[in-house]
């Protein structure tokens, strides 16, 4: 005796499921470590649709096709994709009925840009590679043109995703100690004030690109520090966690917290690979699959009101610019398939139980 549910075929008994709500599923491309040629990305590009997928989350890193002043952002370990090929990824992503939203850092990991000796002086600290100085004119000028080129090479994408997590040591450099003595300023109006003008510069450039951001940096904040943060209604907050044993209770509270200080639009991010160590080698899928059942259990104790537009699958290639690779991406391909299957059937199915 089976009974089959759509594509799934349970062997021995039959039951009804009625599965939570995720919303989008992306599956993210970190292209900052063994980047895969451009007609085999191609093909991964139909298996993510025909695993369920419904876009892409480009992270191009040095890999992008920069010009002009920005061409030394290019890697020389690797061809860059050519403008080409950027373009080709699009199309082909569109055949499959896949949109595609790029993914550019503007104030943390930025390892690829300020690791140039040209570009020493934009550090926030000397010897942290990652952090932009959020004072010096020249440093946002840069974001800006890194952001225009990416933006117009993908005239088809609505929607940008702004990085800004992870940005360690700032408030450490001098400039910033300097800001920060001022009775009253803290490292939280720092890092606003910053990201905040990002976003306000791409709105007014790209009106009707929606932006991504990570939350991390923001999950310290209280209520009304985030009300009057003035990213409401410039960026859709994305909340990533990757632990096989997430905590749904809490993670529940803070997308309640974001949507109560009008941050109402609101991603979540797991992950299919490069989150377990530095330097896995082979991807552990149940311990992916386990994360994703944790975020739908999230997804299915979220209240009424709030908005969880989609979630994005990470598959980090390397924890920074600077790290050694985890596993690669052709091991972690059957980690991939179980955790988008788990999110469109609501729950995993074992191969040997169908």
């Amino acid at each position: 005796m089976y009974e089959c549910k759509g594509n799934v075929c349970i062997v021995g008994y039959s039951f009804h499921y009625q599965k939570p709500s995720i919303g989008k599923k992306l599956v993210h491309l970190d292209l900052k470590g063994a980047p895969p040629r451009i007609d085999y990305l191609h093909k991964l590009i139909g298996l993510f649709s025909g695993l369920g997928a419904d876009g892409i989350l480009v992270e191009y890193e040095d890999m992008f096709p920069y010009e002009g002043e920005l061409k030394v952002l290019q890697s020389t370990q690797h061809s860059p994709y050519s403008r080409e090929e950027v373009l080709s990824i699009q199309e082909v992503a569109k055949s499959q009925g896949l949109e595609v939203i790029p993914l550019v850092q503007t104030f943390g990991h930025m390892e690829f840009v300020l690791k140039h000796k040209s570009l020493w002086g934009l550090r926030e600290v000397g010897h942290c590679l990652g952090t932009l100085n959020p004072h010096r004119e020249e440093g946002v000028r840069l974001v800006e043109e890194m952001l225009r080129q990416v933006v117009e090479l993908h005239p088809g994408s609505t929607s940008l995703h702004i990085g800004a997590d992870e940005v360690y040591l700032l408030g450490e450099g001098e400039e910033s100690r300097c800001w920060l003595s001022t009775p009253g300023r803290t490292v939280q109006q720092l890092f606003l004030s910053h990201v905040t003008r990002v976003a306000k510069g791409v709105r007014e450039a790209w009106p009707n690109l929606n932006m991504i951001m990570w939350d991390d940096m923001l999950r310290g904040m209280d209520h009304d520090t985030l009300k009057g943060s003035g990213l409401v209604g410039l960026v859709q907050l994305m909340l990533w966690d990757y632990n096989p044993t997430l905590d749904v209770k809490n993670t529940v509270y803070l997308l309640e917290r974001y949507s109560g200080a009008g941050l109402s639009e609101l991603w979540a991010a797991s992950a299919f690979k490069g989150s377990t160590n530095v330097h896995t080698c082979v991807t552990s899928t149940q311990r992916h699959v386990d994360n994703h059942l944790q975020w739908l259990q999230v997804a299915a104790a979220l209240p009424e009101g709030i908005h969880m537009l989609g979630i994005a699958l990470t598959g980090w290639q390397r924890y920074d610019h600077l790290s050694v690779l985890c596993e690669l991406l052709p091991l972690a391909l059957p980690s991939l398939a179980s955790s988008l299957q788990t999110l469109t059937h609501g729950q995993y199915f074992s191969p040997y139980t169908l």
